[in-house]
């Protein structure tokens, strides 16, 4: 199969800062972000994936009355 990558309109690339240049795609629940123009590579989870992470960190929340 092959994965369909889509440039991102109007970013930015946080290394060479290059416009037009980052281009964005999903590969197996990963999402990956990539500039054309350097050698940048960037892969994160999808947000509703991130959120459920961060819920396993938190024990509780104290409430003092």
């Amino acid at each position: 199969m092959k994965i369909k990558k889509r440039f991102i309109a109007g970013a930015a690339c946080p290394e060479c800062s290059d416009t037009d240049s980052l281009r964005w795609w999903e590969e197996n629940n990963v999402e990956w972000v990539e500039c054309v123009s350097c050698d940048f590579k960037e892969q994160r989870l999808p947000a509703d994936q991130q959120e459920k992470v961060g819920e396993q960190d938190l024990i509780g929340i104290f409430k003092p009355e």
